[in-house]
């Protein structure tokens, strides 16, 4: 089975995953990504080669009427690999409706078309659509007269309703449908068939990190030992909302002075997070560690911790958390968190953007530094036996069968 895999690019942790499928029987993987930029993937992520073990097509990503992503010489690519699906992540979607040499090539060759998609911010269809008729509509790549002459004339929410109209019926295109958690309600008030859709779970290669763990247990830990050691592990970027954590934080150390707080990660932020830190005295009980991408490394700051936190957005570090033992502190993420985290048992929630619940919430955990280690470990076996690599696998090989088998 020929398996073409359009990506906005190569992620450390989802080349693994990636290179995991295509170790699967019979499957031969191909990965289509951006020859150089692309506008369709966050600021600060960390791409790489490394773990990539498939084979890897550059191709240039070019943006077209300002309606839809795609790639110079993708019919191209079709043509000369003939896959028997493309997989494709949602910034791609619409170039399989719209770039009419794409769409001769897929019908021509017969592929079948699976999407990637995390649809936890997609709306219900007809909850979009009341939306758009609700609120006053603006694009941000017009000016405010020209947003102006749009509302005045009706024009906005035409537009609007318009593009909203295609996604739905690019949502109605792929054969297959694969995703984090159960969307099947939502999907399917965009017309989607309950049976084209496959839950993979989110996971990173858990086979790797239960194996570093392993290699690190008789090791000297990289820090000395404090439960009360707090970690955030991800881009610095505004939606991670470090900020809010860094003032909770400050708060907090005036009632547990032995508090620590360690920040891994890179981004835009890092400069005004440094300098909030230093306007609050924080000193050396905050640590910033710049990107960590290294499994053992990172493996060894998560087992020096005793709460994993995250403020914002987030996803697949949780997991990585659990893996090593680490009780989950969060509100909302991208949907990883409901399926892993369970409130009293390995984690807790907080309501999302308060900082007084978060602060209330974070003070519970260290107050009660001898339940981390007993919820740790549900983490871990929470990751070994329901959400993993082998999860995500069965998932995506369950949507590449069905769509063969048609």
């Amino acid at each position: 089975m020929k398996v073409l895999y359009i990506s906005n690019g190569l992620t450390h942790y989802y080349n693994r995953v990636l290179s995991k499928l295509n170790l699967e029987p019979g499957v031969e993987l191909t990965v289509i990504i951006p020859a150089s930029s692309s506008a369709n993937i966050g600021e600060g992520v960390y791409q790489t080669c490394d773990g990539a073990d498939f084979t890897v097509v550059e191709l240039r990503e070019i943006r077209r009427f300002g309606i839809y992503s795609t790639f110079t010489g993708l019919s191209r690519v079709l043509q000369r690999e003939r896959p028997d699906v493309v997989i494709v992540v949602e910034n791609y979607l619409q170039a399989f409706l719209f770039d009419i040499p794409v769409v001769l090539a897929m019908k021509r060759l017969k592929v079948g078309l699976i999407l990637k998609s995390i649809p936890f911010r997609l709306l219900p269809f007809q909850e979009a659509v009341r939306k758009i008729k609700e609120t006053k509509n603006v694009f941000s790549r017009f000016s405010p007269a020209v947003n102006r002459l749009l509302q005045a004339g009706g024009m906005a929410k035409f537009v609007r309703l318009l593009l909203l109209a295609m996604q739905k019926r690019a949502f109605q295109l792929p054969d297959a449908h694969v995703n984090y958690v159960e969307a099947d309600g939502l999907l399917s008030s965009y017309g989607v068939a309950r049976e084209k859709i496959f839950v993979t779970r989110n996971s990173p290669d858990t086979d790797l990190l239960f194996s570093v763990k392993d290699s690190l247990v008789n090791i000297p830990p990289l820090l000395p030992p404090n439960p009360r050691r707090l970690l955030h592990v991800g881009r610095l970027v505004a939606w991670k909302r470090v900020d809010m954590f860094i003032r909770a934080f400050s708060r907090l150390r005036q009632h547990f002075p032995d508090a620590e707080l360690v920040v891994i990660g890179y981004g835009p932020e890092e400069p005004a997070l440094k300098a909030l830190a230093k306007e609050l005295n924080l000193g050396p009980s905050v640590t910033f560690t710049g990107g960590v991408y290294d499994p053992r490394l990172l493996g060894q700051y998560y087992m020096a911790s005793g709460l994993y936190v995250l403020a914002g957005m987030g996803g697949l570090s949780i997991n990585e958390a659990m893996c090593f033992g680490l009780p989950v502190l969060c509100s909302v993420c991208d949907g990883t968190e409901k399926i892993l985290v369970r409130e009293g048992v390995n984690g807790r929630y907080f309501v999302d953007g308060d900082e007084e619940d978060f602060i209330s919430k974070l003070s519970w955990f260290l107050e009660h530094p001898e339940q981390l280690r007993g919820m740790g470990l549900k983490s871990e076996e929470i990751i070994r036996n329901e959400v993993n690599i082998h999860t995500v696998i069965r998932g995506y090989m369950a949507a590449l069968n069905y769509v063969c088998g048609k």
